[in-house]
């Protein structure tokens, strides 16, 4: 848990990946076919927005929206600007949010997601502005909302800019839920911070992937605060299924059918207390 796939040395690059869990050497064909599992033991590694994208979507239904939201230094923080270039570099994608619409298992939905490459998944001004941007187009065209959060938090290069955009988000959600419409909350690993702590915990229905760390703060963070001893296996996925914070725990190779049910139940019960 907590670690993406890593290569080993001296393996020829682009052909295999090591399970952080279990070590085994995987093809990365099987990876790609797993959507970033491992087939020995079941560890979720961390995948990118297009790999996110491929798994829970039909093939070729994305269309992404507030691609015009383009990320500045408001701050003038030191070396923030360099840090952007080189996470779009590293992760192929221009922010930590990619939005839009497409559909899951032919029911039209608006879509989110975090890359947790990009600046840990951290929530800035255009991630709360894309957040924000989602939920609207669900509203505006009367369809569920699905989002994946995977992120360190706020990004303190944009200072308190980036904590509004826990007000924001949760506004933006507050009046999607007012018209009944659903919303389905994701939650990989990690997530945590001012992501968990607004949008990505006020989900109609929120589920986790298996082995996810997910709170406010991370373990070392709480345990050093408050100098005690952590139950064993504080704040993963499956402790918080245990004490109620999530609804259920589901892998990532069934997840897309699992949110399609439960999409289709939730409309059809809108459907009804309307008619």
């Amino acid at each position: 848990m907590g670690w993406a796939f890593r290569r080993k040395k001296n393996i020829p690059g682009g052909l295999w990946d090591k399970c952080p869990k279990c070590a085994a050497m995987l093809q990365k064909r099987q990876l790609e076919e797993s959507g970033g599992v491992c087939p020995q033991c079941g560890h979720h590694g961390r995948i990118g927005a297009a790999r996110r994208i491929g798994v829970m979507l039909d093939a070729g239904s994305f269309v992404e929206i507030a691609t015009d939201l383009k990320t500045s230094d408001p701050l003038e923080f030191a070396g923030y600007s360099g840090t952007i270039e080189r996470s779009k570099k590293r992760s192929n994608v221009d922010e930590a949010a990619i939005v839009g619409h497409g559909r899951i298992e032919e029911m039209p939905v608006a879509f989110g997601t975090l890359d947790f490459h990009f600046v840990g998944g951290s929530m800035g001004i255009v991630v709360g502005d894309r957040i924000r941007a989602a939920a609207e187009h669900a509203f505006e065209n009367e369809t569920p909302l699905v989002l994946v959060s995977t992120s360190g938090g706020a990004r303190m290069h944009e200072g308190a800019l980036s904590l509004m955009q826990m007000a924001k988000t949760s506004a933006a959600i507050a009046r999607l839920g007012e018209t009944g419409l659903p919303y389905i909350s994701i939650l990989a690993d990690p997530c945590t911070g001012g992501v968990i702590a607004s949008f990505a915990a006020l989900g109609d229905v929120i589920l986790a992937e298996p082995g996810a760390l997910i709170g406010f703060a991370g373990p070392r963070v709480i345990r050093t605060t408050i100098g005690t001893q952590l139950p064993e296996g504080f704040q993963t996925s499956e402790f918080l299924l245990e004490h109620g914070f999530i609804d259920r725990i589901v892998p990532r190779p069934t997840l897309k059918a699992e949110v399609a049910a439960i999409l289709r139940n939730l409309m059809a019960g809108r459907e009804r207390a309307a008619g």
